[in-house]
C-alpha cells in the first residue's frame, strides 16, 4: 500500500482515507445491526463495535492494496 493518495490534487495519508470509508462503513452496518437487535447477545456493545469497526477497517486496506496494483 502506498503512503499517500491523490483525492483531487491533495495528497492524503493512506490510513486517514481508509480509516474514514471504514468509519462510514461501520456507522451503516451499526445501524443495521441495531435494527435486527444483533447487539442484545453482545456483553459490551462498545467493544463489539470498536472490533466491528477494525475488521472493516482491514476488509478496506486489503481491498485498497489489491485494488492499488
Amino acid at each position: 500500500m502506498s503512503g499517500e493518495i491523490d483525492i483531487f490534487g491533495v495528497f492524503l495519508r493512506s490510513e486517514l482515507v481508509t480509516s474514514a470509508i471504514a468509519l462510514v462503513i461501520t456507522f451503516a452496518l451499526n445501524r443495521l445491526l441495531v435494527r435486527l437487535g444483533v447487539y442484545r447477545h453482545f456483553w459490551h456493545q462498545a467493544l463489539a463495535e470498536v472490533a466491528l469497526f477494525v475488521i472493516v477497517w482491514a476488509l478496506v486496506v486489503e481491498l485498497y492494496s489489491r485494488w492499488s496494483l
